[in-house]
Formats: structure tokens, sequence, C-alpha cells
């Protein structure tokens, strides 16, 4: 169990909320069952006051979504209550932060840790410079902007928070005078004149403010983007990472106002701000991570060096720089914005990539495994009607075409047009269908299968796959005609590859309604894969070009392999012609990873 600040951050960071438990609320740490009620104006002020109580403190941790318990007149943690992300958004309460409490306390984070069942927010204020006080508008309950002519200093007292009395405000006020003399109307009117001077022509925030290091640089940006129309600061400037950025109204009344973003090494650049909150919103559903920094921040044209726009109109823009790697933002005709990774190859395999495979050995098994990371999939099922459309489906799938096509270049006609349920489970979580094309004898010579899970405790994504297995060459040679080979072709590896993609990707999510209108928690990744997995007499897997000519792959300098694979980071739904051009591109990444050093794309 954390011990202190630091250790509690480390546990939240490391996503083990469950450790908190137990924790009395200290002078650095309080709970709240719920999230803050952004929409009510008292929610507001009790986030301003917590938060700035934490800063006059030393520091402090507030977690949000742990319930307590009165234990000898302490609150304990006592039970995650956990917090749906969509409940809490939390770029509104950074930017709530930074508008209600002067100065805006640095270093704030807002985060998310755990996982499904056990998710929490937190806020972590670390500690200030010694001779800051913080304060807040005073509150008022009612709904607006902050008040300028009020101050209220909130203070931490051990587990709970308070208001500095106007006494001890009136104090602290006496004291600067008596260090710094009362002011003289003259000495007023030098520093108006010098905070109107450097605010800017409307007397409020000035461009860079919050970031002093950056100041300069912010404002010779907003100086060059002035043509936009960006208007004065919204708010303080504020860090995302590297990044600067700062919120800014329009210059004429009731026009979206646009966000100033800096990145080192990038020209900079305006965002509209429907464009803006589509970015955060597209990345919002990131399990224990703020939305930027998991989907990145807009990345400019490859020729361009010049500081430049996003307007509210845009259609596309590009993103980077988050844990989710480069994608593409693009918004529908009917203004609906959604985000899609661009592709990119790998060898990870995730945890999914060996399931449905325990009591089978075939002697080849090439595999598509779509794993989608869908947001909220706890809520999705499998209903009848959408379980019999799929066995109407499969006959005429991909993935029963070019099973049937194996067996038609081999001059029989062995069509995969009869599938059944199993051997894997069915039920309102998850689907599987077999369909076995067997020799003389009965003995199973080729089989497809297609499986699609829900997620469960042991796997968080949604999976979908598409196998094609040759099971037995000898009863698939007895099935065919007599003299034909069946060893395949690197072609048709690359057919059953591209239609057990297609199926996985296409057919099978519609199992559980429309996939175009849910949202990504992650990446959607795709693994191919060529396997042996029948050993030979002596205990040893057969070498893969054994089974197919990898002969156009040329010479492998990494020896023999009896398996594989790559991972494809990128959308699930694509045009055939796409998808086939990225699966050659996603095969000679896999064949020069495996030792295939001199493989093209023009070979395959």
């Amino acid at each position: 169990m954390p011990t202190d600040l630091k250790s509690a951050l480390d546990a939240l960071d490391a996503h083990e909320p469950l450790s908190l438990l137990g924790l009395r609320e200290t002078q650095w740490l309080d709970a709240k069952g719920g999230p803050y009620q952004l929409a009510n104006p008292r929610s507001v002020e009790e986030l301003a006051k917590d938060v700035a109580a934490f800063a006059n403190g030393g520091g402090g941790l507030i977690v949000i979504g742990i319930a307590t318990r009165l234990e000898h007149d302490e609150e304990v943690l006592d039970h995650i209550v956990e917090v749906d992300p969509a409940a809490v958004n939390l770029d509104q309460v950074r930017k709530l932060i930074r508008q209600w409490i002067t100065p805006a306390p640095r270093g704030v984070r807002v985060g998310w840790s755990g996982g499904d069942g056990e998710r929490v927010a937190f806020i972590d204020i670390p500690a200030q410079a010694v001779d800051t006080l913080f304060v807040v508008p005073a509150p008022v309950g009612k709904p607006g902007s902050p008040r300028t002519d009020t101050v209220a200093v909130p203070m931490r007292d051990g587990d709970s928070t308070h208001w500095l009395p106007r006494t001890e405000i009136q104090q602290l006020l006496s004291a600067g005078v008596r260090a710094s003399g009362m002011p003289t109307a003259q000495a007023l009117t030098e520093l108006v004149r010098q905070a109107v001077s450097e605010a800017g022509p409307d007397g409020g925030l000035r461009v860079g403010q919050g970031l002093p290091d950056r100041e300069r640089e912010m404002r010779a940006a907003y100086e060059q983007l002035a043509e936009a129309g960006l208007g004065q600061p919204a708010g303080e400037a504020w860090a995302q990472g590297a990044a600067a950025l700062q919120d800014l109204h329009h210059e004429r009344d009731g026009e979206p106002g646009w966000v100033l973003c800096l990145r080192a090494g990038r020209p900079p650049v305006a965002i509209a701000a429907p464009v803006w909150q589509a970015i955060v919103e597209a990345g919002r559903h990131a399990p224990g991570q703020d939305p930027l920094a998991a989907i990145g921040l807009p990345r400019p044209p490859e020729d361009m060096d010049t500081p430049w726009v996003i307007a509210a109109g845009s259609r596309s823009v590009d993103v980077d720089g988050g844990s989710w790697g480069a994608g593409r933002l693009t918004c529908s005709g009917h203004g609906v914005w959604r985000w899609r990774p661009l592709p990119r190859f790998s060898i990870n395999q995730g945890r999914s990539a060996e399931n449905w495979t325990a009591g089978q050995t075939p002697a080849l098994r090439l595999r598509a495994v779509v794993n989608l990371p869908w947001a909220e999939a706890s809520t999705l099922e499998i209903n009848k009607s959408r379980r019999t459309q799929l066995e109407q489906q499969l006959p005429h799938s991909a993935v029963a075409g070019a099973v049937t096509i194996l067996s038609r270049r081999r001059g029989a006609e062995l069509p995969a047009a009869r599938w059944e349920r199993g051997p894997f489970a069915n039920s309102g979580r998850s689907a599987g269908y077999t369909c076995t094309i067997a020799g003389p004898d009965g003995t199973p010579a080729v089989t497809a299968s297609v499986m699609f899970a829900l997620p469960t405790t042991m796997e968080s994504t949604v999976v979908a796959c598409a196998d094609v297995l040759i099971e037995n060459p000898e009863a698939w040679a007895v099935a065919l005609r007599p003299g034909w080979d069946t060893q395949l072709g690197l072609d048709e590896v690359q057919a059953v590859l591209l239609a057990a993609w297609e199926t996985a990707a296409e057919l099978l999510p519609d199992v559980v309604g429309d996939p175009a209108s849910l949202k990504w928690a992650a990446p959607p990744t795709t693994e191919l894969r060529m396997t042996c997995e029948q050993p030979a007499d002596n205990g040893v897997l057969p070498d893969l070009d054994s089974l197919v000519d990898l002969a156009s792959l040329g010479t492998n300098d990494g020896g023999t392999r009896s398996r594989m694979a790559v991972t494809i980071t990128a959308a699930p739904a694509m045009g055939r012609a796409e998808r086939q051009s990225l699966l050659r591109e996603a095969l000679v990444h896999m064949a020069r990873e495996f030792g295939y050093v001199d493989t093209e794309v023009d070979l395959l």
C-alpha cells in the first residue's frame, strides 16, 4: 500500500488504483466517490477550491471514483466506484483549473488509471513555488465566467479544505503593504498601463501567459497567424508534453474560437475550436491516458514549413506524437469525425495471436486475427437475428471462396459451402463456425473457421479471426484429382490471407451492429500468420517451405522457419484494392524481418 504522495502517484501511473484502498484522506490525499458535475456552477467552484487548496498546501492528489467510509472520525478509501470516461471531460477539467485559479498552478496533471471495472480519474497537483498564493473567485453558485472583483483563498488542513478567514487575508495584505508600502495613485496608474501593454488591446490575458519560457515564441507565432483572426487569449497557455497551447477567442462574436499550438521542429498551427474538439474527443476513450497523450497533435503536410491554419470547415487532419502513433481524422458528410491509424507494420504479436488453437495441430495454418479495441464494447451483444444473418452469409464469404478455389485450381470441385457451429463456444458474447472438407474416408483435409469474441475478463478487446487449415495434405491429395501437388504457391497464400483478413475485418464485426458508429480506445490491428503446427515423427515442426513454395522470396539469411507473422496497424474497413496493396507491403515487411532480406513487392 502506498505511504506517501509519490508512491500513490506511482501506483496510479502503473494503473493499480486498487492499491490505494485502505489509505486515509490526509493533507495530500482527497477521494471523490463520483466526478465533478461541471454543468453545475457549484461543482465548478468546488473543483477550483479543491485544486487551489492543494496548490497552497504543498501539493496533493485528488482521486475521482473511490468511495470512502468513516472510521474513527477519519475518511478511509473503501472501494472503487468505476468512472465512465464519457462522464468526465479531462480537457474541460484542465481548462477550468486554468480559468478559475489565479495564478494557474503549474504542472497539474489530469488523467486516468486502471482498466475496466476499476477505472478512476485523478488530478495530480505538484508542489508550487513557496512564495505564491493561489486564489479563486468567491463562490456564488451561479453560472457565468469567474468574477474578477472577488478573492477567496482555499487551504488544505489535514483531510479537509477550508476558506482562509477574511481577517487572515487582511493580515496578508497588510504584511504586503508594510513590506512594499501603500501604492500611490501614480504607481497604480503605471502598473495598470504596464499590465494593459503586456496584456494586449482588450486588457485581458497575454498570448503565452502561463508559459514564460515560451511566451516570446508564442507571441511571434500569433503575429504570424494574425490574418486568421484569432482574437485574444481565452485562458492561460499550457504545456502538453513538449507542445505549447493556448485557447483564443475568435475576433468576431459568435464565431468558434481557436487553439494556438506550437510543437518543436514543426511550424505553428491555429486549430479551429470544432476541429480541436474533434481531436480531443477521438482520444477520449484511451484507458488511463489523457486524450491528447493518446492521439497526439496536428501534423502539417509534408511540404509545409510555414505557420498554417486548420479551419472550422476542414474535413481531414493528420495527427501524430501520441501513444497511438500517426493517424488521420476525417469528417463525414454528416459532420461525424472518426480517427483511423495511418498504416504501419511490425512483427509484434498480441495476446490473441493464438486464440482458438487449443487441441488443433494442422499441417499448415493461414490466419488473420483482427483486434478491435472499441470503446464501451461491454455494452455490445450478438443477437439471434444477426447470428442468423452471419450463418447465411458464410457460404458466400471471401474466406469460403478462397478455400473453394484452392481445390478448384487442382481440378476438384470441393466447395466450402456447409458451415456448422463450433468447435468453440457460441453465446451472446461469441460466435464460431467451421467448414470442413474431408477426404474419401472422412479424414479432415482442409478446414475453414471463423471466430468472433467480445471482451472477457481475460481479453479486453474485441477479436475477430478467420483461419484456413491444411489439416492433412495426404487426405487432401486423395480428395483431389490424381497427380496434383498440395504444396501452396505464394500467390495462393496471398489470396487466402487476403480473404481471411477481409472476412475477419468486414463480415464478422457486423454481427454486433454498425462498427462504423463505434469509437476506438486504442489503434486497431490485424495479425497475419502462416504456421506449421503438426510435428514430424521426430517431434520437430517442419519448415514452411515444405508446405508453401517460398522460392520467389529469395534466399533466407536467417535459416529455415516453421512460422512467420506480421502485424498491420490500420483501420479494418477498406476497399479491396487498398487491402490487397497493403497485404503485399505487409508480406514484404514480414519476409525481410524473417530473413528473406532481398524480398521486393514485385516478387509477390
